[in-house]
């Protein structure tokens, strides 16, 4: 599977390609926050600038106790990471997961992570005719089926709202799912990285709960610090202290971490966020919908997939689109999707305006 596919963000070498600087290339393919960061968070940065003269702290005790009392949890629920990624990497040598039920089309790092594990992987794809909802019921189905014996699989992987769909999960699904895997046996994965997006769906308070449930965040999507790398995963404390002795040392940076729990703090700017997207988006949607022959999916998220007329394909135009400074998310590899099937991030209105624009004349 050809990873450049599948991953965004890659604006240096494109940039390199195209011999443009970082800044002029608009990158529609990596789905960071329009707004971007939080004023706070720049601040706190700057003001934390004597902290690269020092290692940073190892347990992250600030921002651990800082999303201690955001979620109501003691900070010891909580693991930060180099991003969510490096959570995802070590995940199933930690738990040591051998075979993994992935819920699909979805982020291919879940697989190759179970795959780097010695583990294998199955999908369980959502259909494109069902808006590409993801299928829990068929999981818990599978799960119930196989109580009296041990299940085919050892973990469950659930990106909730999904990339690339945009797809939530309903919350009397994931109970269930979260109910029988207890019982069952098999760990539940659910990352919630575009969460702050659909907010009141999240499944944090099921925590205390749920023994075999961990939960992926980050401080990427939404707080708009990619550079920093930071995230974490919540889950009990027995599986978040397990989880630890297989993180290497400092991976997390000492301004990642005053930055994130800046961000995190910053309540107008979410609400702002929150605002823009939703309106942009709708009004983003009307534009593609317009375009002939071009299918708009639902989302709950900063990002919107497309399948392209039948007479176009994901991989050309993603390519003439870079060849005018513009990345988007060629999906056309990630398994259950279709070879006319692109991903694009919500910009500003500006940006959106002129990839819409462009999108036109590319398809005429």
């Amino acid at each position: 599977m050809n990873e450049r596919l599948i991953h965004g963000g890659n604006v240096y070498a494109a940039a390199r390609e195209l011999r443009r600087s970082i800044g002029s290339v608009l990158d529609f393919s990596a789905s960071i926050n329009p707004v971007g960061p939080s004023s706070k968070a720049i601040r706190a940065l700057l003001k934390a600038s004597p902290l690269i003269h020092h290692y940073p702290d190892p347990d992250c005790g600030d921002l651990k106790r800082a999303l201690g009392r955001r979620w109501n949890l003691s900070p010891d629920h909580f693991i930060v990471g180099n991003g969510a990624t490096e959570l995802i990497d070590f995940i199933p040598r930690a738990l040591s997961i051998r075979s993994a039920l992935i819920v699909g089309p979805t982020y291919g790092e879940y697989a190759r992570a179970v795959s780097r594990a010695g583990g294998r992987n199955t999908l369980l794809l959502a259909k494109k005719e069902e808006g590409y909802r993801p299928p829990l019921d068929q999981v818990t189905q599978q799960l119930t089926a196989t109580r009296s014996a041990r299940a085919p699989f050892d973990a469950v992987f659930v990106c909730h709202p999904n990339s690339p769909t945009g797809q939530p999960c309903r919350l009397d699904d994931l109970n269930a799912l979260f109910k029988t895997a207890d019982r069952a046996g098999v760990w539940v994965i659910l990352d919630e990285s575009f969460i702050e997006y659909c907010h009141a769906l999240t499944c944090l308070p099921r925590i205390p709960s749920c023994s075999r449930l961990i939960i992926l965040r980050s401080f990427t999507k939404f707080y708009g610090l990619p550079g920093l790398r930071v995230g974490y995963s919540v889950s009990s404390r027995p599986v978040a202290a397990l989880l630890k002795q297989y993180q290497p040392p400092w991976s997390v940076n000492a301004l990642g971490q005053v930055a994130a729990e800046a961000a995190m703090s910053d309540q107008g700017h979410a609400r702002r966020c929150l605002a823009y997207v939703k309106k942009e988006r709708e009004r983003l949607m009307k534009r593609l919908s317009s375009l002939s022959g071009v299918t708009v999916f639902s989302s709950s998220a900063n990002f919107l997939l497309l399948e392209l007329p039948r007479s176009s394909r994901a991989r050309d135009l993603a390519a003439a689109l870079r060849r005018q400074g513009m990345l988007i998310r060629d999906c056309s590899m990630v398994e259950g999707c279709t070879q006319r099937t692109i991903r694009i991030a919500i910009r500003t209105k500006v940006e959106n305006d002129r990839l819409v624009s462009t999108l036109s004349m590319l398809l005429r």
